[in-house]
């Protein structure tokens, strides 16, 4: 069984400053509108979206040993710290929280980068952690406006939107995240250039 969101909340709130338990708050809220729109499991839902940020506020030295030698995924590292909390807070939920739940998991995993064939799950957590009430830059509102028609639209335009930054800054774009663009844009039946 398991556990409830109140004792998900219970054991995320120590490991996040107010600013990132507001955010939380945010993405909760939205996955659970998300999941009932779309027909996913709202319970997975909701605690993906609880627990997807758990290690964001961890040392970062701790989390790079994490990939590197506890996960044997070091290829995380190379691709900004930002995004190592995705897979350190999927292994702490799993190792610390016992949760085994694989949509869980992986959904908590994926919400930085996405990835190709994303379940149900991955799809609500990752567009309610990019369109949660909190957040405020430019294309934000039309983000929200597909998440009401689409969750696959909305996932593209968020890929794409996240690497068209990314590209702007020159840094490295995560071959998660290009994978799961181009399996978005075969659903929609462009895989080609034309």
């Amino acid at each position: 069984m398991l556990m409830t969101s109140e004792e998900a909340f219970a054991h995320v709130r120590p490991h996040l400053s107010p600013a990132r338990y507001t955010h939380t708050l945010g993405v909760h809220e939205v996955s659970i509108t998300l999941a009932k729109r779309y027909g996913a499991d709202v319970q997975k839902c909701e605690l993906a979206a609880i627990l997807h940020d758990i290690c964001k506020e961890h040392d970062v030295r701790d989390m790079r040993q994490t990939v590197t030698e506890v996960l044997k995924e070091p290829h995380w590292a190379q691709y900004g710290d930002e995004l190592l909390h995705a897979p350190c807070g999927a292994h702490y939920v799993q190792h610390h929280l016992g949760i085994c739940d694989n949509d869980i998991l992986a959904a908590i995993k994926s919400h930085t980068t996405g990835r190709a064939h994303m379940s149900i799950v991955e799809k609500v957590v990752f567009v309610a952690d990019y369109i949660e009430p909190n957040r405020a830059f430019p294309g934000v509102e039309k983000a929200r406006l597909l998440a009401e028609e689409s969750l696959d639209s909305a996932c593209l335009y968020a890929l794409q939107q996240t690497m068209t930054f990314l590209l702007q800054k020159e840094v490295p774009i995560h071959p998660e995240t290009v994978c799961a663009y181009h399996a978005f844009l075969k659903r929609k039946g462009r895989s080609t250039i034309e």
